[in-house]
């Protein structure tokens, strides 16, 4: 895996010793005051902040976040690393604050492989003690924003067979028997964005773990192909507000997949305009559909 992306729970906290380091908490405020790793500050928006593609949605998006990790303590000279409890239960939502890290351009950023349970696996220290962390202005950098997609390139995708669509949603919403994973109807449309394939987050990870951890580069490769994905495939990835499809957006960068794109709306935002086409129906099989 990618030692500048991914890092173990050693590496934390050698890093944390030699390193201006911000490390992020984006689980719940409960389980952040119930224990952490020491220093940690806690940005739980990180997981429930939902987006529009709009331009105003996306410069409130850039707002509140680029507030957020200043007031934690990023300035751009510090490495920010993000953890969740553990890979497969906060779907996703360290990735998703990796991915908005990319978003804003901060050149140092990394993840905490396998989360809290990681740490907790290697008997390394926790607290109760909530960390102040001294302000900092956080710096922006809009070039890095292609990495975001708007509603508006997803649609314009469509037909392109060049542009791999990428749904990692579950099973029950690709089928379309359900709109989100907070209730069969919490959209008001169920089912898929045309022409997507389909490749569940769940399968990034390695089964069995103790501690779940994403699988290696040969295997995340392997799931690719499943898809028709290789490295020099350009791939639009989708779910329902941008975090399974962060834990996937990072795990095709560890395959080595060089153009990869996230639709941040997701499902949310494309599900509730009418206008936008959907799929619906028993979808195609994913080698018909590649």
């Amino acid at each position: 895996m990618s030692e500048n992306v991914l890092i173990t729970p050693t590496q934390l906290k050698q890093m944390a010793e030699s390193l201006p380091t911000v490390i992020i908490d984006t689980r719940s405020p409960d389980a952040y005051a119930a224990g952490h790793i020491p220093g940690a500050v806690n940005i739980h928006d990180i997981f429930t902040f939902l987006a529009t593609s709009s331009k105003e949605g996306m410069q409130e998006l850039r707002g509140k976040f680029a507030e957020a990790f200043g007031a934690a303590g990023l300035s751009g000279e510090e490495v920010a690393v993000i953890y969740e409890d553990s890979m497969n239960t906060g779907f996703g939502q360290s990735c998703r604050g990796y991915f908005l890290l990319q978003f804003l351009g901060y050149p140092k950023a990394t993840i905490l492989h396998g989360g809290y349970q990681a740490w907790l696996a290697e008997s390394l220290p926790t607290t109760t003690d909530a960390t102040t962390p001294e302000p900092k202005t956080f710096p922006v950098d809009e070039a890095s924003a292609s990495v975001m997609l708007t509603k508006d390139d997803m649609l314009e995708s469509l037909g392109k067979d060049a542009i791999v669509k990428l749904d990692v949603r579950d099973v029950d919403e690709w089928v379309g028997t359900s709109s989100s994973p907070y209730g069969v109807d919490f959209c008001p449309r169920k089912g898929r964005i045309p022409g997507a394939v389909w490749l569940e987050w769940y399968r990034m990870m390695k089964p069995g773990e103790e501690v779940p951890v994403f699988k290696t580069k040969e295997e995340l490769q392997a799931e690719c192909g499943t898809v028709g994905i290789n490295p020099d495939s350009t791939v639009y990835i989708y779910c329902f507000k941008g975090a399974r499809a962060s834990n996937t957006f990072v795990a095709l960068r560890e395959a080595g997949v060089k153009d990869v794109r996230l639709y941040f709306g997701s499902w949310n935002e494309w599900s509730r305009d009418p206008e936008l086409p959907i799929e619906t129906g028993h979808p195609a099989m994913a080698w018909e559909a590649a």
